[in-house]
């Protein structure tokens, strides 16, 4: 009886994309830390966020970019730090800077002045940030399968926290 049972699991886990395969997608390179950034209102995401298509912006506390941000106490910008980004359909994406190839605190992809895709300066993986997905696209990072680390981003339409990026 244990047979059927047992067989019966791995079949279930397999369809269910439980077990490892070859083509793995590993988004869990970089260490948890914590991430929580706010726009408290309309003008301070205009000014601070990612509004429109195709924008991106970089949190990081500890280096307090961007200037002038209004970070709290409760501010926290993940392992390497936030890269924010309005994908083509403008729909706000978030992931942590941190090359899943490097995983380093100081090893941060950007991207590069005229293009769309991210890139890391060390290992040179670039990263399809406008997908909204973080996959990446070549280099080590596509060999192995790495991709970026996402947050969560969310529209709370309450006065004091317009848009929230989060864990």
């Amino acid at each position: 009886m244990k047979r059927p049972l047992s067989r019966l699991l791995v079949v279930t886990a397999a369809a269910m994309g439980v077990l490892p395969s070859c083509d793995n997608v590993n988004d869990e390179r970089i260490p948890y830390a914590p991430v929580y950034i706010t726009f408290t209102t309309e003008a301070e995401w205009r000014l601070y966020g990612t509004p429109a298509a195709s924008d991106v912006r970089r949190f990081i506390k500890s280096e307090k970019l961007p200037a002038r941000f209004p970070y709290t106490a409760m501010s926290e910008t993940g392992f390497g730090g936030v890269m924010l980004v309005c994908d083509a359909l403008g729909e706000n994406r978030a992931f942590d800077l941190a090359c899943p190839v490097e995983v380093s605190q100081k090893v941060r992809i950007y991207v590069p002045e005229g293009e769309i895709n991210a890139q890391c300066p060390v290992c040179g993986s670039t990263y399809d940030i406008m997908s909204g997905y973080g996959h990446p696209l070549s280099g080590p990072a596509q060999k192995d399968g790495y991709w970026l680390k996402t947050y969560r981003v969310s529209y709370t339409g309450r006065p004091l926290e317009y848009i929230v990026v989060t864990r």
